[in-house]
């Protein structure tokens, strides 16, 4: 059985940094893409960046310049630098992994609160 484990998340001040990690246990036999999403309440889950196994990335417009996902296939860790995070970063933030049938799995989310 597939688990997303997410940690790293907290509180920060604005301008401030975390890294969120990401660690998979179980088998998937042929990853499409993996990645982060976030809900902030009261808004839909949006997407935040994804990164393939060959390492092609893509990143939300809000967050561009600001973060950086990487991963390490080796420890089927994927992980998320976030600098100079603002008020508006406030979310759960949601690891993903999808397979190349498209089926998507989850995280159960870690919360990032970023202070004014």
């Amino acid at each position: 059985q597939v688990q997303l484990v997410e940690s790293g998340g907290g509180l920060v001040q604005g301008g401030g940094s975390l890294r969120l990690s990401c660690a998979r246990s179980g088998t998937i036999f042929s990853i499409n893409a993996m990645g982060w999403y976030r809900q902030a309440p009261g808004k839909q889950r949006e997407l935040v960046a994804t990164i393939t196994p060959g390492g092609s990335t893509n990143y939300a417009d809000s967050v561009k310049g600001r973060f950086t996902i990487s991963r390490d296939n080796a420890k089927n860790t994927v992980y998320l630098q976030m600098n100079s995070l603002k008020p508006e970063d406030t979310a759960v933030y949601y690891c993903w992994v999808q397979d190349n049938a498209y089926y998507n799995y989850w995280g159960q989310g870690t919360q990032v609160t970023v202070s004014s």
